[in-house]
C-alpha cells in the first residue's frame, strides 16, 4: 500500500453500488467515490477505474443508478467488488430490487438512498474517469425509513457508525 493510499484510508467514505444496463446484461460495481457536487441543480460526482468495463458501459449509456448501502449490506458490497463477478442481476437475485424508470439500471430496494443519474461531463484523471451527472431522479427505497446506519469504508475495511 502506498503512503497516499494509506493516508486516504483514514478518510471514511460511504459505500455504494453503481449499476448500468447495457441492453445485454446488467453491470455493477461497489464504489466509494460518489459525492454531491451541487444541490441546485442536483449534480453528483462518480469516479470509476478507467480501464474497466463499467467505464465503457457508462460512456456508452451516459446514465447509471447508484444505491447507497447500509450496515446490513456488507455481503452485497463484497459481491460487487469481487474480481470476475457475474451479472449485477445475478448478484441481486436474492435481494429486493427494481429497474429505475429513467435509466433502466437496477436499484436496491433496501438501499438508504438511490439516485438515477444522467452524465453531463466526464474527465480522465490519473487511472480513473470522473463523471459529473445530474441526479434528478431519486427512486423510492425503503432503507432510509428503516433507520439503518450507512456502510462505510475506513482503514481498508467496511464499517458502520454503531
Amino acid at each position: 500500500m502506498s503512503d497516499y493510499t494509506e493516508a486516504m484510508a483514514a478518510l471514511p467514505t460511504g459505500v455504494c453500488v453503481v449499476t448500468v444496463n447495457d441492453d445485454r446484461d446488467d453491470i455493477g460495481s461497489t464504489v466509494s467515490a460518489f459525492a454531491s457536487i451541487s444541490a441546485d441543480p442536483p449534480i453528483a460526482m462518480l469516479s470509476v477505474i478507467a480501464d474497466g468495463y463499467l467505464r465503457e458501459v457508462i460512456d456508452e449509456r451516459r446514465a447509471f443508478a447508484v444505491s447507497v448501502l447500509g450496515e446490513g449490506h456488507r455481503a452485497i458490497a463484497g459481491r460487487f467488488s469481487a474480481e470476475g463477478r457475474p451479472s449485477a442481476r445475478l448478484l441481486l437475485a436474492a435481494e429486493e430490487h427494481h429497474r429505475g424508470a429513467a435509466t433502466g439500471a437496477l436499484v436496491l430496494d433496501g438501499a438508504l438512498a438511490a439516485f438515477e443519474c444522467a452524465v453531463l461531463q466526464r474527465t480522465e484523471v490519473g487511472d480513473h474517469v470522473v463523471y459529473f451527472a445530474e441526479a434528478a431522479v431519486l427512486p423510492e427505497v425503503a432503507g432510509a425509513r428503516a433507520g439503518s446506519s450507512p456502510l462505510l469504508r475506513y482503514g481498508g475495511r467496511y464499517r458502520t457508525l454503531g
